[in-house]
């Protein structure tokens, strides 16, 4: 599936930022200021200055919002979901050019904290997607030892581990001596 700059950027962020959270089976990557320094320099998230302890429990608050919608246990589930967190968020839509990248959307309001940035771009993204049909992209990592969640963005949605080259290739290689021994 392809998806324009905005929303394939905003869909990595909350995957990245979902699986920042304990709640993925690891500990907590955002642990203080400095991870969340390092978080939004290394998503690219713009018009961020100084970041303070409530953004960084806002942030944390934020992030367990879109791993429920993530972990649902249906669209219907999801789609309430998405819309409380959508609803205690100020949008406001806007076209805009920045950092090298090409035209593209903002939703959050200009003066919204980070969580607030983060809820509309990335609330925003998750809803085009199940609008279009595609919330069965929503997954969580098959291997047994993962909680990890991404996007299915595979053209016959047949992705089942978050990185083929960890978690699908740990499962391949344990498969294979598993035949072997039998």
């Amino acid at each position: 599936m392809l998806f324009g700059h905005d929303m394939a950027h905003a869909l990595a962020t909350v995957v990245e930022l979902v699986n920042t959270s304990p709640s993925t089976g690891g500990g907590d990557e955002l642990a203080g200021l400095a991870d969340l320094q390092s978080f939004t320099r290394s998503r690219e998230v713009s018009g961020v200055d100084t970041l303070t302890t409530r953004d960084l429990g806002q942030v944390r608050l934020v992030r367990e919002s879109f791993h429920r919608v993530f972990t649902a246990p249906d669209q219907p589930t999801a789609v309430r979901l998405l819309n409380a967190m959508l609803s205690e968020t100020r949008i406001t839509p806007r076209l805009t050019e920045h950092d090298g990248h090409p035209l593209h959307m903002h939703y959050f309001a200009a003066d919204a904290t980070l969580a607030e940035h983060l809820a509309a771009d990335c609330g925003v993204a998750l809803a085009h997607l199940i609008v279009d049909g595609e919330w069965e992209r929503l997954r969580t990592c098959s291997a047994p030892d993962c909680e990890r969640v991404f996007v299915d963005e595979s053209r016959n949605r047949s992705r089942v581990y978050c990185d083929s080259r960890t978690c699908g290739n740990r499962m391949h290689v344990a498969a294979y001596r598993a035949r072997r021994r039998a």
